[in-house]
């Protein structure tokens, strides 16, 4: 199903973290969102999921308008779209496959679910999202026992169970090492290919985002100031997103903007000299 964003906002004390935001998202693709930190990354996300309530504009899923959801059917609504977190989310005190089970929670009554009455099918749902993330291993070790990118393969394994149609990952790598972050986003990427799921992640690095995601979004103000393919986010695109200082650091070292960096050092020069 295809998601739109129409003229979405959310404004805190008057101040709009996300500003008239409108956008289509095809079913199946793998968008990455970049910005600066408070670019409105993750009040978008928090705003699809329902996790806050919009100052104004829609959000619709196929046919149903996501913001227009109550009760029962906003529980619904929150089951079909996982949401993964950079802080896990995880019961630290609890083993690797009750954390996953927690994820079929909304499909129960809250008494049964405290008793870990989950049926045979939902463990087996557990087992074989555990193994898709290659972590079966430590099924029945305590979860905070575990490192913090394997934590985030036991919080991708929970959205698993909840059966999604939409996965939303609030900077899913921001605290993790190199290594753990490719193993986590190569994740996300074979969800993304194999089910056809729609993954939608605020990214704080841009090379991460160039290198995983079919589309890139870049939000800087709470405003859409980039859409586009890899391809098309140029320097000059960086420099709108993350302004001339940080877009300098984003595009140290990265072989694919060499060109471009040398064309544009005397407008980042210029743009030093005058702040």
């Amino acid at each position: 199903m295809n998601l739109t964003i129409e003229t979405i906002t959310k404004r805190f004390n008057g101040k709009a973290a996300v500003d008239q935001v409108h956008l289509d998202i095809p079913q199946g693709q793998l968008v990455g969102i970049i910005g600066r930190s408070g670019a409105g990354k993750s009040t978008l996300l928090r705003l699809i999921n329902r996790l806050i309530e919009p100052t104004q504009g829609r959000v619709i899923f196929g046919a149903s308008e996501i913001t227009k959801l109550r009760g029962r059917r906003l529980l619904a609504w929150r089951a079909r779209c996982g949401m993964i977190f950079q802080q896990f989310n995880l019961v630290k005190r609890l083993d690797v496959l009750t954390n996953v089970l927690i994820g079929r929670l909304s499909y129960h009554a809250t008494l049964p679910s405290l008793f870990k009455q989950f049926s045979m099918r939902e463990r087996a749902m557990a087992v074989q999202a555990l193994e898709r993330v290659e972590i079966l291993d430590q099924a029945l070790k305590r979860v905070d026992t575990l490192s913090g990118g394997q934590q985030q393969r036991v919080a991708i394994a929970r959205a698993l169970v909840q059966q999604p149609e939409l996965i939303l990952a609030d900077e899913p790598i921001a605290s993790l090492d190199l290594r753990s972050s490719a193993m986590v986003m190569d994740t996300l990427k074979k969800i993304n290919q194999e089910d056809g799921i729609t993954i939608i992640a605020s990214l704080h690095n841009l090379a991460t985002a160039r290198n995983y995601c079919h589309r890139i979004i870049g939000m800087s103000n709470g405003r859409i100031v980039f859409d586009g393919s890899p391809a098309q986010l140029t320097a000059e695109a960086v420099c709108a997103v993350y302004g001339v200082e940080q877009a300098r650091e984003e595009l140290e070292e990265d072989p694919v903007y060499i060109p471009e960096k040398i064309a544009l050092q005397p407008m980042m020069e210029s743009a030093v000299s005058y702040s």
